[in-house]
């Protein structure tokens, strides 16, 4: 029987809240009792997402932040601590995709998807990490017990950021950078019982997914954009696209305490698309 109380009297930061899987992500926490925190850069698509959890029991703010300014990163997580006292759960949802031949990228190009998908990740990470050690007792640091966990951040790689892109080089390398910056985070966490994991989708149904569409067909025309995309959802053995809220599935999971002898994992969450 499923829990639909487990986060009752926890609380959470997640980025990207205002649509798509940070949407469902937020909701479904809010829906299992936890306090959210909602994150993204665009204040009418927060106020969406806070009003739809609201308006269904449960509790929730907006906090605007661009991912791109690290100085825009630490005030939000100030806020969110001024507001939840202390932060148990971090999602890391927020993202940016851009399709575009790699001979035509720009270093604007770059360093627009970068700035965000990587560096916003690692610092959001920091950012509420230094919130999270404050309540570890000191004489626990580093005396792991079963059963004991004092956080869960969970990130949002791709199956782009596991094999080649010649679409996607700039967002490729982003969220293959994910899974590396998740592997080391884990590591510095681990001794204060600090949970870090990862998700890695394929094709999701979502706005960004639909506007990534748009943008190869800029790039390549509609023929061979139309091609690629056939060719990517027939890799998928489930052949589809996978639904927001089933990425929040294996959200929920790893921020619960069925996951708390999970670390340093991107679990691929993909129709089977990768299989190792």
């Amino acid at each position: 029987m499923k829990n639909y109380s487990r986060f009752t009297g926890k609380t959470a930061l997640v980025s990207g809240a205002g649509s798509g899987i940070g949407r469902s992500c937020a909701l479904r926490l809010a829906a299992e009792g936890c306090k959210v925190a909602a994150a993204d850069v665009s204040e009418e698509a927060l106020a969406e997402t806070v009003a739809e959890i609201k308006n269904a029991g449960g509790d929730a703010f907006a906090l605007k932040v661009n991912l791109a300014s690290v100085d825009e990163i630490y005030s939000a997580v100030a806020k969110a601590v001024e507001e939840l006292k202390s932060i148990d759960i971090l999602v890391n949802t927020a993202g940016v995709v851009q399709s575009k031949w790699f001979l035509d990228v720009t270093e604007k190009d770059w360093d627009f998807v970068i700035d965000i998908n990587q560096k916003g990740a690692a610092f959001l990470m920091q950012a509420v990490a230094k919130e999270m050690v404050k309540r570890v007792p000191e004489d626990l640091v580093g005396k792991t017990k079963a059963g004991q966990c004092f956080g869960k951040i969970v990130n949002f790689s791709s199956i782009s950021g596991r094999s080649g892109r010649p679409l996607q080089i700039h967002y490729a390398s982003s969220k293959a950078a994910v899974i590396s910056l998740t592997q080391s985070v884990a590591l510095a966490l681990a001794p204060y019982s600090i949970n870090v994991n990862a998700v890695s989708p394929s094709v999701v149904d979502t706005p960004m997914w639909r506007r990534n569409v748009q943008d190869k067909i800029s790039s390549v025309g509609e023929e061979k954009a139309q091609a690629e995309v056939d060719r990517l959802i027939g890799k998928i053995p489930l052949l589809r696209p996978g639904l927001p809220d089933e990425m929040a599935d294996a959200v929920l999971f790893l921020c619960s305490e069925e996951s708390n002898y999970m670390t340093g994992q991107t679990l691929n969450v993909d129709g089977g698309f990768e299989m190792n």
